[in-house]
């Protein structure tokens, strides 16, 4: 069976879409309240008393939103030179059967972080009182999505697609397959 190139699907291009926002907002208000915090204190010898904390609460959504969008593009760290040896057929099994171990295995880090909200929301940064909740539920969303992917890419496996992720470049394609 030949492969069959495909654009991204609309879960696909939301995915995108989402994380890329989430990653230039995060990055530039980081950016913003460090720079005007840094100003404030070379220039008046004082600070935003919270200016510390948001940089702290957003970071792990910068974080989780590039490892989504990674995923997505199959940029992660892979060995593929065992894959690579076998025929066809059996790397579209393997395929299959990997990315559908991976959604299980991202299914019980869901439960398991699903589980610790309800401890951690209890705990509270000093300033703001923000919930520690806030930055388990990004890693929450963050696995989720991860593991739509990989059920999306176990999906294409099976039916021997593969990915062209952006129409600028036609040859960048997803490890999927």
């Amino acid at each position: 069976m030949d492969t069959v190139v495909v654009e991204r699907n609309a879960l696909e291009r939301a995915i995108v879409f989402v994380c890329s926002i989430v990653l230039w907002v995060t990055t530039i208000v980081i950016f913003v309240i460090l720079t005007a915090n840094t100003a404030l204190r070379y220039a008046g010898g004082s600070s935003l008393q919270w200016a510390n904390e948001v940089p702290e609460l957003l970071f792990p959504w910068l974080v989780m939103a590039g490892v989504v969008l990674a995923s997505e593009k199959g940029a992660h760290i892979a060995t593929v030179f065992l894959v690579d040896s076998v025929g066809t057929g059996a790397r579209r099994i393997i395929a299959i059967i990997s990315w559908t171990a991976v959604a299980l295995l991202y299914a019980v880090l869901i439960r398991a972080t699903w589980g610790m909200l309800e401890i951690v929301h209890d705990e509270r940064s000093p300033i703001l009182q923000v919930p520690g909740s806030v930055t388990y539920v990004c890693v929450l969303i963050g696995m989720v999505l991860m593991a739509a992917l990989a059920l999306l890419a176990a999906w294409r496996a099976w039916h021997s697609e593969r990915v062209v992720h952006d129409s600028l470049e036609p040859g960048a394609q997803a490890a999927q397959g």
